[in-house]
């Protein structure tokens, strides 16, 4: 399993950009290789990806959900095997640290040369850096779900 860590600061007030992570659907517009992410209910997504010509789906649960600070998920079905936490730390009234750490187990034969290559890194760090720039260019979130998900709560597994 493969661990990436990456940090941008984007120059939104931390309820903007927290907000903006939570609009699952709209990954695709900074995502590479994320064709669609569907919003099954508060706590499931269900992912289709295309990476190199193949096209994988799984289901991601989130496990644990701050408003303004945190959000924690796994998947739970699929192929790919990951899980992580994007943090959201106010710097001003104007600046977000955002610090996304993911635990990647590549699936396939090109997935493990992928990771072998650092493809997967720079992949996941370009995807925070494409989100700084999305969010930054909106200048406020596309929408915004506040709600508190707690490990343990009823459906959580995490």
């Amino acid at each position: 399993m493969s661990t990436v860590k990456e940090t941008v600061e984007v120059e939104v007030p931390v309820r903007t950009a927290y907000n903006q992570w939570t609009q699952f659907e709209e990954f695709p517009n900074f995502m590479e290789g994320v064709e669609e992410v569907r919003q099954l209910d508060d706590r499931h997504n269900h992912w289709t990806t295309k990476i190199g010509g193949i096209r994988r789906e799984f289901d991601t649960e989130i496990v644990d959900q701050l408003p303004d600070e945190r959000i924690t998920w796994r998947t739970i079905s699929g192929d790919t095997q990951q899980k992580g936490t994007v943090r959201f730390q106010r710097v001003d009234d104007t600046h977000t640290r955002v610090e996304l750490a993911m635990d990647v187990e590549p699936g396939g034969a090109a997935e493990k040369t992928a990771d072998t290559l650092g493809i997967i890194d720079r992949r996941i760090k370009g995807d925070l850096r494409r989100f700084k720039e999305f969010v930054e260019q909106q200048g406020r979130a596309s929408g915004a779900w506040r709600g508190r998900i707690r490990p343990g709560d009823p459906g959580a597994t995490g």
